[in-house]
């Protein structure tokens, strides 16, 4: 993960990764980072800490099939 101040704003990168079914199992993790993370970008001479999970719903096979979307094992009946 990237984190930098730019324009009085907090840019944020990280990898997407495959989607992973969360600890509950309703949605699927496509970004984390597993954790709060102390990064080099500095807050009034302060380091930010982040911790940053991106998630998508999980999709029942329905609800695939009617968007056209190939059926896959992390989705649900």
């Amino acid at each position: 993960m990237k984190a930098e101040i730019k324009d009085g704003k907090l840019i944020v990168e990280i990898d997407l990764q495959e989607p992973t079914p969360s600890t509950s199992g309703k949605t699927l993790v496509i970004a984390t980072t597993h954790g709060n993370q102390t990064t080099t970008a500095m807050y009034d001479g302060q380091p930010i800490t982040i911790g940053l999970n991106a998630y998508i719903r999980k999709l029942k096979k329905s609800q695939a099939f009617a968007l056209g979307i190939p059926v896959n094992s992390n989705m649900t009946d």
